[in-house]
């Protein structure tokens, strides 16, 4: 690693706690070097001086390094097994399902998890912790506001019940907003409440090095309850569940052991 840009991820954790060296390095270093080419800094030195200063590009930083890619329904299959087949499991238990949809983007996740609950309970019982590390990312999932593109696997009578259409794309219903909190959390540095039913952390374990998806996997197993399901994202199988208490409950969904 070359020391400009080691000595800007020593400078980042030490402003926001963001442990840059936790992401594999080719990917983070690339996709950094072509945000800070592209506002005009020639090392990472000056443009770490730079977002000292300016807290638009801070938040442009921030929005480049955590990978938003989301949509509604992301892998239908998978949701189709959360609905059959993990849910009412979970739901013959504890109708009260305490829910956490982890590095959950724009929003996507965790209101399919909403619309997917709503079909086994009341929309007011329905409550789901929806945690991110961008800022300007969940102020965007709080607005609740996408484009067709989001919309292409969301079932058609949860696009009528859930969904206003205008020009520019489609609003989600407030009675769906209402059921999800959104908060600022950090995976790597910030505690993990404990006794969850599900988390569902997609698409984003597969940025961290083999270190940091060691740590975390055994932080969710922690905040899991006995019998609760950990669902991953397709290109996520854990190979060694075991070693975290997780047994195999269906492709990508892993349940903790009792």
């Amino acid at each position: 690693m070359d020391r400009d840009y080691e000595q800007f991820i020593t400078n980042i954790k030490r402003k926001t706690g963001i442990d840059l060296a936790q992401y594999k390095e080719a990917q983070m270093k690339r996709r950094l070097s072509s945000l800070r080419e592209k506002r005009g800094y020639k090392d990472f030195l000056t443009y770490f001086e730079g977002l000292l200063k300016d807290e638009e590009m801070f938040e442009e930083f921030l929005e480049r390094m955590t990978i938003n890619v989301s949509e509604f329904y992301r892998n239908p299959k998978r949701w189709e097994v959360l609905e059959k087949k993990i849910l009412p499991t979970l739901l013959s238990r504890n109708k009260r399902l305490k829910v956490w949809s982890a590095a959950c983007s724009t929003g996507e996740e965790p209101y399919t998890l909403a619309m997917i609950l709503s079909k086994f309970l009341p929309i007011r019982e329905i409550s789901i912790l929806a945690t991110d590390l961008d800022r300007a990312i969940i102020e965007r999932a709080k607005v609740g506001f996408y484009t067709d593109r989001s919309l292409k696997e969301v079932p058609d009578e949860m696009k009528k019940k859930y969904f206003k259409k205008d020009q520019m794309g489609y609003k989600i219903s407030d009675d769906i907003k209402k059921t999800v909190t959104f908060k600022q959390h950090n995976l790597l540095a910030d505690r993990f409440d404990i006794n969850y039913d599900l988390i569902v952390c997609r698409n984003v374990m597969i940025y961290f090095t083999e270190d940091a998806k060691h740590e975390l996997y055994q932080k969710f197993s922690s905040a899991l309850r006995p019998d609760g399901i950990f669902f991953v994202g397709s290109t996520e199988q854990i190979f060694n569940p075991q070693s975290y208490q997780f047994f195999t409950e269906d492709t990508f969904f892993y349940r903790k052991s009792n």
